[in-house]
């Protein structure tokens, strides 16, 4: 039997199991690694290439062009018909105070003549009946100075009601039209023009003008509460002639008015004007004193 040595044989490392995760990626390609930093050198190149923008240039190029959503544009709409709406308003205003800014100075200062003494004929008018309260209450005869009241203010109310000739100061009104272009509604303007002028008492052609006065067109002439009158047309007013004279005249007003119309105008002032024309003394049919 022999000794001999068996030469030592080298050692095996088992192999790891193969798995379908090692197949896996033995059949995936190898990685390739990005080439970052040349890309970003390559792009820092570019950016050094391309020209700087100013400010300005970038705002022009964030408006320009403009980029309109709808309901941007429905908002411009509401806009503009807003600014429109404005626009007619402010121009039928202007039209409106048209007249007077033609006006000249004497006209404007009369105007404001005019209302400077209707409100001083309200404040007298005020004046005058605390001034009658005042004597009723400090009267020693109280019933007796009520009887002179109430009889000074039945004249009063009978000049008012056109039951009692008047007179005093005032004017006289002409109208001549011989081409028959003047109508009831002018005739009637006239009446209030007199009216807010401060006119106490009013005639026309024979008729007294009361408060529930009409007037119609009639062939070649106009009815006065039923009574036919023709031209000449002639106005007796009593009352205060500075104020009714320019009240007249005013631009746009009853003289200017009618002589477009081709109508001759003459307003005459006088110390003394005589109101005659009487109107009958008429019970109302059902309106009655509510006073016990």
């Amino acid at each position: 039997m022999s000794n001999e040595e068996e030469s030592p044989q080298p050692s095996q490392t088992p192999r790891p199991a193969e798995t379908p995760e090692n197949r896996l990626r033995k059949e995936l390609p190898d990685e390739v690694p990005a080439a970052a930093p040349e890309s970003s050198e390559q792009g820092k190149g570019e950016e050094d290439a391309a020209p700087s923008l100013t400010g300005r240039q970038r705002l022009v190029k964030g408006l320009w062009p403009p980029r309109v959503t709808r309901a941007q544009l429905i908002v411009a709409v509401l806009l503009f018909g807003l600014g429109f709406g404005l626009a007619v308003q402010v121009a039928s205003n202007s039209d409106s105070g048209s007249a007077l800014r033609g006006a000249r100075q004497e006209d404007l200062v009369r105007i404001l003549d005019e209302l400077d003494n209707r409100t001083q004929r309200l404040e007298d008018e005020k004046q005058g009946l605390e001034d009658q309260r005042t004597e009723l209450e400090n009267s020693s005869d109280q019933a007796e100075e009520a009887r002179k009241q109430t009889v000074e203010k039945e004249k009063q109310l009978g000049i008012l009601a056109g039951t009692v000739a008047a007179q005093g100061p005032g004017i006289t009104l002409t109208i001549d039209d011989t081409k028959g272009t003047v109508k009831a509604d002018m005739l009637l303007d006239a009446i209030q023009e007199l009216r807010a002028a401060g006119a106490e008492a009013i005639q026309v052609n024979g008729v007294r003008v009361v408060a529930s006065t009409y007037l119609t067109d009639s062939g070649s002439g106009v009815k006065v509460d039923g009574n036919q009158i023709t031209q000449p047309y002639r106005f007796k007013v009593i009352g205060k002639p500075q104020d009714l004279e320019p009240a007249l005249n005013i631009p746009g007003g009853v003289v200017q008015t009618m002589e477009k119309e081709q109508a001759t105008v003459t307003v005459d002032r006088s110390t003394k004007i005589v109101v005659d024309a009487l109107r009958p003394a008429k019970r109302p049919d059902y309106a009655r004193s509510s006073s016990q």
